[in-house]
């Protein structure tokens, strides 16, 4: 698959307690954006964060979450980022979204 040079980043940020069809709903998007080819997608655990309801959500042992911040990085061109996150809205219960356009340098892979 090859990456235009100007792409967009596609990041979505939500708690890890999420759940959809029976998976994390960061892994069911994960899955979805492959299912709909999209170029790339990375999973990362924040380890402290607030979002909209102002909790601090923290890894700190005294003040154990069970909903840290979870952010998904998604990234491909525009409109096909744009139709992933059409067919994703519906899911989204809570979070943050947004979208920033890129310069791709390089996007490849090893042959095996």
């Amino acid at each position: 698959m090859e990456l235009p040079r100007e792409g967009c980043l596609l990041r979505i940020l939500i708690g890890e307690s999420g759940r959809h069809e029976g998976k994390h709903l960061y892994e069911w998007i994960v899955i979805k954006a492959r299912e709909l080819g999209v170029a790339g997608a990375t999973v990362t655990r924040g380890m402290m964060g607030y979002g909209a309801n102002s909790r601090i959500k923290t890894t700190s042992i005294l003040r154990l979450s069970e909903d840290l911040p979870v952010i998904i990085e998604l990234v491909d061109e525009e409109g096909k980022l744009e139709d992933f996150l059409e067919a994703i809205d519906p899911v989204l219960g809570e979070g943050l979204v947004t979208m920033e356009k890129l310069h791709v340098r390089m996007y490849r892979h090893t042959r095996n």
